[in-house]
């Protein structure tokens, strides 16, 4: 693994490659280390958010050098406090519509004068106290925060919710998307207000984090601008078990 973080080498134009993880097992972040993978998003929203699994997934990750993202519940600052704690690399904040809730997003990920993170040098992520105050401080300033855009209003203000200082990149969650539309299986219009909040990220200059069930579409969405590419790992793994078990892939929606 590279020796800059994972919000420089996005920053510099590696295309990126990552696996999002939703069910409580290790073993499953060990995996993507032992493959290379460029690094895993531990989804507490949807799937466990207790902490102590939380610290047990981050600690796999980082036997392997591989970074963590942690998706975080809605407004939950607790946790973002704790994920960067224990040695994320930053956040993914769903549901966020607007520049006020972005703005808390930032407050709750970065130390002062950006943010208000309580601050701790004792953790994993100060090295349990080795680490000077200077030093974490400067590691901080490298934590990535990606905003998720979930709704229709989300679409209409992601420029406002770019300009806030601190946010780093977007997410459009497709399922969340597609629902608040009123097309739970997706649409033209779905698909146009995605290419809306894309076109506005690369009009930004932000990081742009895309989700995706399959090779192809990894590499798709690269050719169209994409940072950072999520594979959801759960999907993955029932589609092979379905080929396994000799049935057809079901449909599915990421997010």
């Amino acid at each position: 693994m590279s020796g800059a973080s994972l919000k420089a080498r996005a920053a510099a134009g590696e295309p990126l490659r990552g696996v999002l993880v939703r069910v409580p097992a290790e073993e499953l972040v060990e995996m993507a280390g032992v493959a290379g993978v460029d690094f895993v998003l531990l989804d507490c929203e949807h799937g466990p958010s207790d902490v102590l699994e939380l610290r047990r997934h981050i600690t796999a990750a980082q036997v392997y050098g591989m970074p963590v993202l942690v998706r975080v519940g809605e407004q939950d600052p607790q946790l973002v406090l704790r994920a960067l704690d224990h040695g994320a690399a930053g956040v993914v904040v769903p549901h966020v519509d607007d520049a006020a809730t972005a703005a808390a997003a930032v407050r709750a990920a970065h130390y002062p004068p950006l943010g208000e993170r309580g601050f701790a040098t004792y953790g994993r992520a100060g090295g349990y106290g080795t680490v000077t105050a200077a030093d974490h401080l400067a590691a901080a300033r490298d934590t990535l925060v990606v905003v998720m855009v979930e709704s229709a209003e989300g679409c209409r203000r992601i420029p406002e919710v770019l300009a806030v200082e601190g946010v780093d990149g977007a997410l459009v969650g497709p399922a969340d998307l597609a629902v608040s539309m009123g097309t739970p299986g997706g649409g033209a219009e779905t698909v146009e207000a995605v290419c809306a909040v894309h076109r506005a990220v690369a009009e930004a200059g932000s990081l742009r984090m895309d989700i995706v069930s399959s090779l192809q579409a990894a590499e798709d969405a690269f050719a169209d601008g994409a940072h950072l590419v999520v594979h959801n790992l759960t999907a993955h793994l029932v589609r092979l078990l379905r080929g396994i078990a000799g049935k057809a892939t079901a449909p599915g929606q990421e997010g």
